[in-house]
């Protein structure tokens, strides 16, 4: 192309050929730089754009943070107030979708989701608490002296829900995959705890076609 573009302007033969040496001599240049910069983006982590971007972001937060305290102003809010409404349904979705089941990690922590679970489902019933008032009285409110213990009777919509609830907890316990118990009268065909599984998984699909031989073995008449 360069070689046409000269000709078209009459250069001598001599400027064409340094004119072409200028330009391989910056396209080489430009290739190598490529070359370097694509070899530094190899070695880095593979999520190094995703930290690069969080770092970004987090600088541009404090800048924002320090300018609203220079105002006086409360960060929260300013940035709620640049949210706008699509972007806020889109991540309540998002937070909806996500399991909020970390695992078990601690009796107290399981304590404390069954709790939120439970209270996250009571829909309040004002005129049930009316009425309960107005039967109570005074003793809606106990105090020491109150001596109201035994007289509540709950709903029958209550009772179902309590059972309905426990037999959810009934059917999810029941998927849970716990340590099967050690048998201490069963036979010990195995060396280690590898190869238990292994015999394991093999009687449970093989068992039926070789009980006849392993029976012929244990009694010593097999041919």
């Amino acid at each position: 192309f360069f070689f046409l573009y000269f000709r078209s302007n009459k250069y001598t033969f001599e400027q064409q050929c340094i004119c072409m040496c200028i330009y391989i001599n910056e396209a080489r240049k430009l290739n190598h730089q490529e070359v370097v910069e694509e070899d530094k983006r190899l070695k880095l982590p593979s999520n190094w754009e995703a930290k690069k971007a969080r770092l970004e972001y987090e600088l541009i937060v404090d800048q924002k943070k320090k300018e609203c305290a220079e105002r006086g102003e409360d960060y929260n809010r300013v940035k709620l107030l640049e949210i706008s409404a699509e972007d806020a349904e889109r991540w309540e979705r998002k937070k909806k979708k996500k399991n909020p089941d970390p695992g078990f990690s601690g009796y107290a922590e399981a304590q404390l989701r069954q709790y939120q679970r439970l209270t996250k489902q009571i829909k309040p019933d004002m005129a049930n608490y009316e009425r309960q008032r107005e039967e109570c009285g005074e003793d809606f409110h106990p105090t020491s002296n109150s001596l109201i213990h035994g007289t509540h009777v709950p709903s029958k919509e209550s009772v179902d829900r309590m059972v309905d609830d426990v037999e959810k907890q009934i059917e999810k316990r029941s998927k849970y995959s716990r340590r099967r118990a050690y048998n201490d009268d069963a036979d010990i065909d195995y060396i280690n705890e590898r190869n238990a599984k292994f015999n394991k998984k093999a009687e449970r699909f093989y068992g039926k076609y070789t009980a006849e031989i392993k029976q012929n073995l244990e009694r010593g008449t097999a041919v």
